[in-house]
């Protein structure tokens, strides 16, 4: 073959390159992918057809201005505990001490306003810097001792609930009293009245908190960071992020939004309680709307509305089934199906080829 002839045929030679065969199976893939970009698709469409249904069954009962400002008046406190979650969910760890931490700050602003008369402003704002040093211990345990979140928050659970106890000697701080003398106290649970619609202060609180941390998560590096860390920390590393400054700014900033939630749990009980049933089933509570919100347990994939979402979920099956006059275990076994349901997707949803 002369030199000529191979130039004939290189130029003659089809112009294609090497190509995977596409294996996608149609309309399921593209649900599949979908949900997998918009993790927080799922709780949104569950949370709109459960009101569309006890709205047709209740009727303008349910279906109603200041029935569903109800379930937000309901689902505050919640609401922000699952926020906190979610920062920590979001870094493949899990918090169990949430619901503590805020029970534990709110009676610190209680009592250091009644015990030691310091102004009411000073006060949240010790139990605001004490959240956060909550969550720093929980952090560099995490990161620096490398112990599991899960030991290290249950640990911590037990640490704060007993000094919760101990420390306020089982002393509660009646409304009156705060209404009297310290009302900034109960700031959080200022309402608001506009058309049929009753809107609280703590409210407003956990919607602006919500969408300060989906922009932050979604549109700063530091939210880069936090994906990147709950996805593959060793990548993560790699790269260029550093691992142990992430996760103690996730702690404390975890430990600062559980303080919030303290403030917020004195304006919707009007008082101060050691016992507030929160500091112990607020961690399932939260774990709950984020599981059910669709955010996954192994870290580096969901949104905080999804967490929101699901929370608002928890609220509406409560208050709908109360309404209905249906038994209280109900809401139980159903938020149950709800929360195997939403792992169960979460590992369809991660099978997905991207």
């Amino acid at each position: 073959m002369t030199n000529q002839d191979s130039y004939e045929s290189a130029v003659n030679r089809a112009e294609s390159v090497a190509a995977f065969r596409d294996d996608r199976k149609g309309f399921i893939h593209r649900v599949q992918h979908a949900l997998h970009v918009t993790p927080s698709l799922v709780p949104m469409i569950v949370l709109l057809t459960s009101i569309a249904v006890f709205g047709l069954i209740l009727g303008s009962r349910f279906f109603s201005t200041g029935t569903l400002t109800l379930i937000l008046q309901q689902v505050q406190i919640v609401g922000i505990l699952a926020a906190a979650q979610t920062l920590i969910i979001l870094t493949a760890g899990i918090d169990l001490s949430v619901g503590a931490i805020a029970v534990l700050c709110s009676v610190i602003m209680g009592q250091f306003t009644f015990r030691y008369g310091i102004p009411p402003a000073i006060s949240v704002a010790i139990g605001l810097a004490l959240g956060s040093a909550i969550g720093a211990v929980s952090g560099w345990l995490v990161s620096r001792v490398k112990l599991p979140p899960f030991i290290v928050t249950l640990g911590m659970w037990q640490i704060v609930l007993a000094a919760n106890y101990l420390y306020s000697r089982n002393e509660s701080i009646r409304s009156q009293d705060i209404q009297e003398s310290a009302a900034f106290l109960g700031l959080m649970g200022a309402r608001f009245q506009a058309a049929g619609a009753t809107i609280t202060l703590g409210i407003v609180v956990m919607v602006g908190l919500v969408i300060v941390l989906a922009y932050c998560l979604r549109s700063t590096a530091w939210g880069r960071h936090v994906y990147a860390v709950g996805d593959d920390p060793e990548a993560a590393e790699l790269a260029g992020v550093d691992r142990h400054r992430t996760i103690m700014s996730v702690y404390m900033l975890a430990g600062f939004i559980c303080a919030l939630a303290g403030w917020v749990m004195i304006g919707r009980l009007g008082s101060v309680s050691p016992s507030a049933s929160t500091g112990v089933v607020g961690n399932i509570q939260s774990i709950t709307a984020v599981v059910i919100g669709g955010i996954s347990l192994f870290g580096g994939r969901g949104s905080i509305f999804g967490a929101f979402f699901g929370a608002l979920i928890v609220g509406t099956f409560e208050l709908g089934l109360r309404m209905a006059g249906a038994d209280a275990q109900w809401t139980l076994l159903l938020i149950g199906i709800l929360i195997i349901g939403a792992v169960a997707v979460d590992q369809w949803i991660r099978k997905v080829s991207v």
